[in-house]
């Protein structure tokens, strides 16, 4: 145990409790918008790398490096296929659902817009989204949590399981207290420390490797460069970009910035960062093989080069980031999750007469229940890898939320049924799809997408009458306001 390194983790946690303090206090008497959605009052620096923090999770500094560290880089198709995807979704979805969910009745969360983007009274659309969100997101919240507990079983041999019971009591006190303005400020800092860690670790390795250090006679493997591998790796790697369009611990970014001169300004920004931190991640594993040669578990390249590399001070601070990155999602997952039951099943279902006090009590308890529950699941050896662990939650939102998002914001005769089907059909083949045909090699999401993006048009274009007169004129005066 490096007594340097586990000082450096000990200043950053109080650091973050310190934030969920602060505006606990600050938001002592806020409603339940200010919680969910930081009042709207978001300004562009904030939103973009709390909306790319939140997004990349461990995986990038350990799950991403680690696959091309283990298969070359045509695994860096997963990275390409991000990139285009968070682009298309600052560029399109983000000013639109702004917009749209400000007409759709001031909506606070994901299933709320798309129940009122269509003026509808049933709860079933609400209640389908909110249990979506609780089975992925605890799935979701699993693996950053899983990734804390590799982290100090590494760094300082601390046993794994202790560890993930750490990690997961700061990630539920910050998110507990302080709400969306605790967790996007976190997750503004968190931005900053992954950028610096995935700039500096790399670029210093690959310095060193030209001195003649690191590795006796490392060499890359052969095909370690073959870009170009089968066309299944290719789909599924341009596949994961699908999943920005309904991931609604990110889009919900989109609705919380201040105006939309700051979103504009909110894009570049973000677009930008997650663009080097991509890839820097890919250039981390070609720096380690160079640097360390043969390693025994590829999930480590990126600890064990900054460990090698710097002092205890700075390998604290760099490696804070992997802290950075399972907490920054977890937080985030954990909030949307919460905010889905309270204000979609709670108050509609349970309590009608709740006051916000209650549904903010009532959400914090969700936060930590979830987070119990992933504990459990990221505590299980049986669980399986980190990036297993992405793949599957990100498969199932992306299929069942990405094509009715982009449908409601583009689409005027979409329907509120098309939606409800679009949303079942689409998760429910991302899943069939991993029991059944995940030997196919094509990721879920991809067959998934599809069959929801079919679902909501083929239920929508049957419904002779439409959605109705005044969901079509909410349409049009959205498509056509800036606010």
């Amino acid at each position: 145990m490096n007594l340097v390194e586990m000082l450096v983790f000990v200043a950053y946690f109080v650091f973050m409790l310190g934030i969920g303090l602060y505006f606990f206090f600050k938001s002592k008497n806020a409603g339940e918008k200010d919680y969910f959605l930081g009042g709207r009052n978001m300004g562009a620096w904030v939103s973009a790398l709390s909306a790319g923090a939140s997004d990349m999770s461990a995986w990038v500094l350990m799950g991403l490096p680690a696959s091309i560290y283990a298969f070359g880089i045509g695994q860096a198709w997963i990275a390409i296929g991000l990139g285009i995807g968070y682009a298309l979704s600052w560029i399109f979805v983000a000013p639109r659902l702004r917009r749209f969910s400000i007409a759709a009745k001031d909506s606070i969360t994901i299933p709320q817009y798309l129940t009122n983007r269509f003026l509808s009274g049933s709860k079933v659309l609400q209640v389908l989204c909110a249990g979506i969100f609780l089975v992925a997101y605890t799935i979701y919240a699993a693996s950053s949590i899983k990734a804390c507990g590799t982290l100090f079983n590494t760094v300082m041999n601390i046993d794994a399981t202790v560890a993930m019971y750490l990690a997961a009591f700061i990630i539920i006190a910050y998110t507990f207290l302080g709400g969306f303005s605790a967790v996007c400020w976190t997750d503004f800092f968190q931005g900053l420390i992954m950028l610096a860690a995935l700039l500096l670790a790399p670029i210093f390795a690959l310095a060193l490797v030209g001195k003649g250090e690191g590795a006796v006679n490392a060499q890359l493997p052969e095909g370690f460069f073959r870009f170009f591998t089968s066309p299944q790796d290719i789909i599924s790697g341009l596949g994961w970009g699908l999943g920005y369009f309904g991931m609604p611990h990110i889009i919900i970014r989109f609705m919380s910035i201040r105006s939309e001169k700051e979103l504009r300004k909110s894009s570049v920004i973000g677009i930008s960062w997650t663009a080097v931190i991509l890839t820097m991640s890919a250039l981390t594993a070609v720096a380690g093989r160079l640097y360390l040669g043969e390693i025994a578990d590829s999930s480590t390249v990126f600890i064990t080069m900054v460990r090698r590399i710097f002092p205890a001070l700075v390998s604290g601070l760099l490696l804070s980031a992997i802290l950075s990155a399972a907490m920054s999602t977890a937080d985030s997952q954990l909030l949307a999750a919460s905010s889905a039951f309270a204000s979609d099943v709670y108050k509609p279902l349970i309590r009608k007469n709740a006051s916000d006090k209650e549904m903010l009590w009532a959400s914090r308890l969700v936060v930590a229940g979830i987070a119990i529950v992933a504990l459990i699941i990221a505590s299980n050896p049986n669980s399986g890898t980190i990036m297993g662990l992405v793949e599957n939650a990100w498969g199932v939102f992306g299929a069942a939320f990405g094509p009715v998002i982009l449908l409601s914001l583009f689409w005027k005769k979409m329907t509120f049924g098309g939606a409800v089907a679009g949303i079942a059909v689409g998760a429910g083949v991302d899943v069939l799809w991993l029991v059944f045909a995940s030997g196919t090699g094509i990721y879920e999401i991809v067959p998934g997408f599809i069959a929801g993006l079919l679902a909501t048009w083929i239920v929508s274009a049957l419904n002779k009458a439409g959605p109705g007169a005044q969901v079509e004129a909410m349409f049009d005066s959205a498509s056509k306001s800036e606010v």
